[in-house]
């Protein structure tokens, strides 16, 4: 007990602190995909060896996303009359065409091991799910913020 006490009073490097993060984020997104699967019947997915695979693919598109969208929020931020009241709309654009895009993602490389259904092809269920998990990390991040 006494070297985990140690270890977490040291200070972590970035590289540390960044590979917590996303591996708490693809635990959380882990377990939401598998809670979803168990209780909904608009999201199947064949075996829990392809959850991880899932999680950590929808993770990493999720940042993709929040990227990008913060690069195009940059430019339209150092613009000014119509251009600039754009922001919203491409925020809004960047963010509905990425969970597309991941969902995509997640057809080809899974085909028929992970299946969104329901209305508009699996869209809107899909999208309920994204929402879980971003709601599921915010809250983690509230409760270890709340504890320092």
């Amino acid at each position: 007990m006494q070297v985990i006490i140690a270890d977490i009073n040291t200070q972590l490097s970035i590289r540390q602190r960044v590979f917590l993060q996303y591996f708490t984020f693809v635990l959380i997104d882990l377990t939401v995909l598998n809670l979803f699967q168990e209780h909904w019947d608009y999201l199947s997915i064949d075996s829990f060896s392809i959850s991880p695979l899932a999680a950590i693919l929808i993770q990493v598109m999720l940042k993709l996303t929040i990227y990008l969208e913060y690069r195009a929020a940059d430019f339209f931020k150092s613009k000014s009359g119509f251009v600039a009241k754009l922001r919203p709309l491409s925020a809004w654009g960047i963010l509905f065409v990425s969970k597309l895009l991941i969902l995509g993602a997640i057809n080809e490389l899974f085909g028929e091991e992970v299946i969104f259904g329901g209305p508009y092809h699996g869209v809107v269920a899909f999208i309920i799910v994204i929402t879980a998990m971003l709601a599921a990390e915010q809250l983690v991040l509230k409760i270890i913020r709340s504890l320092a």
